[in-house]
């Protein structure tokens, strides 16, 4: 049996870890992750910047126990129809938004925003492909994502910051 037969969608574990199915694409599956975590970003973003900080580390924290026991189930370590980790990548990548003010319809940021981290995510530079080698289970598939997201996140306000759209 192969690992993707293995997934239930009416299992909630599942469901969350495949990005409510986003992640079951033949093409691409993390970047139809990330594209499917924009919506619910679009809704994170409109909370106060200390309940968007909390949703975002719960995601990241939850995740741990999503990605683990999925990964458990389909008995394979972070396959790429895990895609819960892009999701709360790409939130933490976000935080710039409300963190200065910014406008959630001002979508130059959430393109940008979504490429560099797509880029982060995809490439891995040091320390994130390292991560992706040496640290296993839940942890190790959210930590990648997690490293990525807020490297993308850091690049995301330069980009702005020197761009001239934080004026």
């Amino acid at each position: 049996m192969t690992p993707l037969a293995l997934i239930n969608l009416k299992n909630p574990w599942h469901l969350l870890a495949t990005g409510f199915g986003s992640g079951l694409s033949p093409i691409v599956p993390g970047t139809m992750g990330t594209l499917a975590a924009v919506p619910f970003y679009l809704v994170l973003a409109l909370l106060p910047l200390p309940l968007y900080i909390i949703a975002v580390a719960v995601s990241c924290l939850i995740g741990i126990k999503i990605c683990q026991v999925t990964s458990d189930d389909m008995g394979v370590h972070d396959h790429g129809a895990i895609v819960w980790d892009e999701f709360a990548g790409f939130w933490l990548t976000m935080l710039v938004v409300p963190l200065f003010q910014l406008s959630v319809t001002d979508w130059k940021w959430l393109i940008t925003g979504f490429v560099l981290f797509r880029f982060f995510d995809m490439v891995k530079p040091w320390p994130i492909g390292w991560l992706d080698k040496k640290v296993h289970g839940g942890l190790g598939i959210m930590l990648d994502d997690i490293v990525a997201g807020g490297m993308a996140g850091v690049a995301l306000y330069f980009v702005g910051h020197f761009a001239g759209w934080l004026n």
